[in-house]
Parts: structure tokens; sequence; C-alpha cells
């Protein structure tokens, strides 16, 4: 075990965006659990408010990432120690702003609301797509050319104008989240380009707009994939957030 950490994670130079991703991943585990608590009105906890503001968590994840980011930077790849504890400062910070994600993103407390399992779905993927990078994927996969391939610009160029092509069209068609991890697994970017688009999406107003039968199969088979998939999705996200959680005599936004 030893050795396969030294040869996989500290000789690449992996330990501090390894030490960032455990930092971030228990921040936020433990951020929840502070939350939860506080709904609750259990254990020492309590909401922080200067005057009569209350301060959100992701103030002092704001800073903990400028902290971590900008010390990385100046740390430079031979950081040592310092490399380490600046990682840790920015997972710690990622944390607790992707926690709040949801209420950055509509600008009101929507904490605990339906809109709230949007810092969830974010938190899941980062950490996804972290674990992926440690693992040895790079990004829109140019870890898979060959030494021949990397010495030749035009190969590297068109293989990676390719992959962000996918890209882009994935995202056209609504799938966010396969569009995101495409950028690790261009396989996964090729299959959600070439699947019917989501529908509301901008490429089914624009390219099913006068094809009713390609619309029909769109929402069919959307309408099939929310019923199989949202269910466990849901069941996951009360897991981890807590949105089931009701307290009483409580709003529920109240924290």
């Amino acid at each position: 075990m030893g050795h396969w950490f030294s040869q996989n994670i500290v000789e690449p130079g992996k330990l501090p965006l390894l030490l960032a991703l455990a930092s971030f991943v228990l921040t936020f585990l433990a951020t929840r659990t502070v939350t939860r608590l506080i709904r609750a009105g259990k254990g020492p906890f309590r909401n922080v408010s200067s005057g009569g503001l209350h301060i959100h968590h992701v103030v002092p994840g704001v800073v903990l990432v400028v902290v971590g980011g900008f010390g990385a930077v100046a740390a430079g790849r031979q950081g040592g120690w310092a490399a380490g504890v600046f990682a840790v400062l920015f997972g710690a910070g990622a944390g607790l702003v992707l926690d709040e994600f949801a209420l950055i993103l509509h600008l009101d407390d929507v904490y605990w609301s339906e809109q709230g399992r949007k810092s969830v779905e974010v938190v899941v993927l980062t950490a996804a797509l972290v674990t992926l990078t440690l693992g040895g994927f790079s990004p829109l996969g140019v870890n898979e050319l060959t030494t021949e391939e990397r010495q030749n610009r035009v190969s590297l160029v068109v293989s990676l104008a390719l992959n962000f092509l996918f890209v882009l069209v994935a995202l056209f068609k609504g799938k966010f989240r396969l569009a995101v991890i495409g950028t690790l697994l261009p396989f996964v970017a090729i299959v959600a380009a070439l699947r019917l688009a989501r529908p509301g999406s901008l490429w089914a107003r624009r390219v099913y707009a006068r094809r009713p039968k390609a619309r029909a199969r769109a929402g069919l088979r959307a309408y099939h994939h929310d019923r199989r998939w949202s269910r466990v999705a849901r069941r996951f996200q009360d897991l981890i957030g807590g949105f089931q959680e009701r307290v009483p005599g409580r709003g529920p936004d109240h924290r």
C-alpha cells in the first residue's frame, strides 16, 4: 500500500490534490452535519450573525479559497509542506462555498428548499471529477494520446477541438452533468452528444422545432429516464443533504 501510494500519488505530485479533495469532502460533510443540528435545535451549534446580518458559511469559504489559491500559486511546484497546507485550506474553502452553491446561483436563501439540491449535485460532481483526475484522467482525454501524437501539435489540437465540440453539443442538448464528465472522459461526451436532447434545451427548441416526431421521442425518453433515476437521485440527496428532515414550527429555510 505504501509503495502504491508513493508511486501513484507522491511521485506524480498529486499529494496536494489528494489533500484538497479530502479536505473538500470532510468540510462539506461536517458543514452539513452542523447545519442539520442547528436546524433541529440540537448540540452546541447556533447560527452566526453580526448585528442583524446573518453570516453564511460561504463567506469564510471564499476567504479560505482566496488564501489557499493564492498561497498555492506563490508556493509553486516546489512548495513542499506549504503546498499541502494551502491545498487543505483551498479544499476546505471550496467545500464551504459549494455547500451554498444554490444560494449563490439563486441569490436567495434556498438552502433547505428544492432548489438547494443543486448544492449537493455540484459537490458530488466536483468530488467525482477530482477523483477521476487523481485516478489518472486528464481534461479532454489528452492522456489517451500516444507519445507520437503528443509531439504532433496538429493531432493534439484536432483531438482537443473534437472533444470540445462534443462537450458543447452535450451542453446545448441540456446534458450538463454528462458534458462536465465528458471533459475528462471523452466517450461520455460523445454518447451525450449523439443521443436525443433534453426537452426544453436550446438544441430541442431549435433543431426539433419542425420535427414533431423527434420532439415526441425526446420527451418520452426524458420521461422514462427521470422516472427511473429521479427517485434514486433524490434519496441520495436527502441522505447527504438532509432535505427530508422537518422541524416542527420552523420554515423550510430555517438554519
